[in-house]
């Protein structure tokens, strides 16, 4: 008797292929808040007026996020993270050169204005990065493990994006590269991985010629055959009750956190200054300024697993995604809360960065359940879906970087941000994790877009 074939894995390939794009994409974007008091500089801006170079990346984010989601769902993941890394790259590359002269004139060629513009066709580029990692993740994982796989490339993601103040004190303190050259560095990285995706990476389980039908049988298990698109069903996508929910939600997601990314490190500095006189204190400042990205890594990982366990336990995909979300923005509120109290005392380095690293790993304990929600109720649609709550979700985004930048520039004097300006702003992002609770009472995850999905148990 021929015993039964062993299922290759491919897919744990493509989900390292999946991970280390989800690195470069926040890599690419933590720079700016490493670079930014040097980019400001060469142009002669001040640094409070940065804030506005964000908002133009975070509104083409938003923008583009339906279309290029919609680029996956009909053309293939393939095509889409290609053209979407290579155009990110271009705009990477031209950012490191703010502040040049033209050739043989003095005349800076990348002044304010311009950077205003390269940010935003960088946005452009990035936007659709996660929908579409997204739906490869539902081509190449069976639905019981799409939980675990979301949380892997958001563990991933968190990971460079952590490390990234770290990898800046690095190269630019201990090497000696330029602020540009770093820059330009990020930005071949990126092309390096197009070639191996290129290679490598196919949409579907059944075109990659290294999968064995064991591994084919595995994935589809309890799913339809993927049937070609024949038209997307804009009406029912955009009156679900449930992709309202999933873009309220995560609206606040983006709304708190990206003061994380961008002004932690930097704050770090500025109030701690007594450390940053050695390079030993330096590297720890970045430490602390990336670690609640590092810290949320272990959130990312145990939501996904969780919420996957409590689903084959259970049966119950509603609460399943629910509840660890719900948990999640609690406790990022209480802890956000807590740091208040140890703002604006001198010896309180510790127990801020304590504080501030558990908002990191509570904040991304809903990363799994969110995204594996979009692709339960998306399911053929998952890019789509995925696209219009992180489009949303980075206009919450938008709002958040200016609400953050307005506060914080009420509180500032002769370029000092005064203690109850982080307090008050600590205290809204909890009131705002607080509206996320309840964003998830909206959200049922066991009921998808379409009603024959539904009553087919397509997963």
């Amino acid at each position: 008797m021929t015993p039964p074939l062993r299922p290759t894995r491919v897919r744990y390939s493509v989900l390292v292929l999946l991970c280390t794009l989800a690195m470069i994409t926040y890599l690419d974007r933590a720079m700016n808040g490493q670079a930014k008091k040097d980019m400001m500089e060469s142009i002669g801006r001040p640094e409070a007026d940065f804030f506005w170079v964000l908002t133009c990346f975070q509104i083409a984010y938003a923008c583009f996020e339906i279309p290029t989601g919609w680029m996956g769902d009909t053309f293939g993941p393939r095509k889409t993270l290609l053209r979407i890394v290579l155009w990110w790259s271009l705009f990477v590359a031209l950012t490191g050169c703010t502040g040049l002269a033209w050739f043989g004139s003095s005349e800076v060629a990348i002044g304010f204005g311009a950077l205003l513009v390269i940010q935003f066709l960088f946005g452009v580029g990035e936007a659709g990065a996660f929908p579409n990692i997204s739906r490869a993740l539902y081509n190449w994982f069976p639905a019981h493990k799409r939980g675990f796989a979301q949380g892997a490339v958001w563990l991933a993601a968190r990971l460079l994006g952590g490390l990234t103040p770290f990898v800046w004190i690095l190269l630019t303190v201990i090497l000696g590269l330029t602020w540009r050259q770093a820059i330009w560095l990020f930005a071949g990285v990126a092309l390096g991985w197009c070639l191996v995706f290129y290679l490598w990476f196919r949409n579907r389980p059944d075109e990659h010629p290294a999968v064995n039908a064991a591994e084919r049988e595995l994935i589809e298990a309890g799913r339809a055959p993927q049937a070609e698109h024949h038209g997307v069903p804009w009406r029912a996508i955009f009156t679900s009750r449930n992709v309202w929910g999933l873009c309220g939600m995560y609206m606040v997601t983006n709304f708190n956190w990206y003061f994380l990314m961008y002004n932690l490190p930097l704050m770090l500095k500025d109030r701690y200054k007594e450390w940053g006189t050695t390079d030993g204190g330096k590297l720890l400042l970045a430490l602390l300024g990336g670690a609640p990205l590092l810290v949320g890594m272990g959130g990312c990982l145990l939501g996904g697993l969780l919420t996957d366990q409590y689903i084959r336990r259970t049966g119950d995909r509603k609460w399943g995604r629910r509840i660890f979300a719900m948990i999640g923005y609690g406790m990022a509120g209480l802890f956000y809360l807590a740091a208040t109290a140890v703002t604006g005392t001198e010896d309180s380095l510790w127990p801020f960065a304590i504080c501030l690293m558990l908002v990191g790993f509570f904040n991304d304990f809903i990363m799994g359940p969110s995204w594996a929600a979009a692709q339960d109720i998306g399911r053929r649609y998952s890019a789509i879906v995925s696209g219009t709550m992180n489009m949303v979700g980075n206009l919450g985004a938008t709002l958040g970087i200016q609400v953050t930048g307005r506060i914080l520039r009420a509180y500032t004097t002769d370029g000092v941000i005064d203690t109850n300006g982080y307090v008050v702003l600590f205290a809204v992002y909890a009131a705002v994790y607080a509206l996320g609770v309840g964003a998830w009472l909206l959200i049922d995850a066991s009921k998808p877009i379409l009603a024959e999905d539904e009553a087919s148990g397509v997963a």
